[in-house]
């Protein structure tokens, strides 16, 4: 499986910029509203540097990605996401496998519980990242399951009450409204997914 990382990267640039707006809103509810402007101007900065980006070997293109959102994203997101990137550069190979996939996103998912000082249920990007990590690796999954799970599990942040971040501090307050994290999380999947699909 060798993906088309320049249709990839637009793909994930491109979902995430025109949802800016639905993100800023669910973070205006529950955190510091800058959510989707923080991840607009990140991705943005991953286009403006996208041939030196694609210019380099999967691993190292990933690494680069990471670093740029690492230094591009404000708040908590940027070292979160620069942590999901830089870790699945440093574990995937050139030309990966299904399973390399679900050891590096298992890898990154525990790296970035590292990072954040967080875990599942915590009404975090975890939420949906761990679970599409474990169906990735349990033999079974199809573009159109990750997608469903990767919705479900964005979904299913909305009843739970905050643990870490922002949203944290609001308490019982922070019930009822989704994670932007975590939809995030679904947009990049579900765009993948879309593309890694019509590439097949």
């Amino acid at each position: 499986m060798k993906p088309d990382l320049g249709r990839l990267l637009e793909g994930v640039a491109a979902r995430i910029i025109a949802q800016a707006e639905e993100l800023t809103a669910l973070d205006s509810a529950i955190g510091d509203a800058d959510h989707g402007l923080n991840m607009k101007r990140g991705f943005e900065a991953v286009l403006a540097d996208k041939a030196n980006i694609l210019a380099k070997p999967l691993p190292e293109a990933l690494k680069a990605i990471g670093m740029t959102l690492v230094m591009k994203v404000g708040g908590a997101s940027g070292p979160l996401y620069g942590t999901l990137f830089l870790t699945l550069g440093k574990e995937l190979p050139e030309d990966p496998t299904l399973a390399d996939l679900a050891r590096a996103l298992t890898a990154a998912v525990e790296a970035i519980k590292a990072r954040g000082k967080a875990d599942f249920d915590n009404k975090t990007m975890l939420d949906v990242l761990g679970p599409v990590a474990r169906h990735l690796g349990d033999g079974t999954a199809t573009f159109a399951s990750v997608r469903a799970l990767a919705h479900q599990r964005a979904e299913a942040t909305v009843p739970m009450k905050a643990i870490k971040g922002r949203a944290s501090f609001l308490g019982e307050r922070s019930i009822g409204h989704m994670d932007p994290g975590a939809r995030s999380s679904e947009l990049m999947i579900t765009t993948l997914c879309d593309e890694l699909e019509a590439c097949a």
